[in-house]
């Protein structure tokens, strides 16, 4: 799954609270010293914001 659809599918499933979503997983991430992953996370949050625009 590419990161527009993770983030459509985030959107569909926590509806306004898919960007708190997003940043909890960045954070966990971040404590788990997974950046790749939490880069990952950054970038599904920017195109949920931009959806919501």
């Amino acid at each position: 799954m590419n990161i527009a659809q993770q983030a459509s599918a985030l959107l569909r499933a926590h509806g306004p609270a898919a960007e708190a979503e997003a940043a909890a997983r960045i954070r966990a991430c971040e404590a788990g010293r997974r950046e790749d992953e939490a880069e990952d996370w950054r970038k599904i949050q920017r195109v949920i914001r931009e959806l919501r625009q």
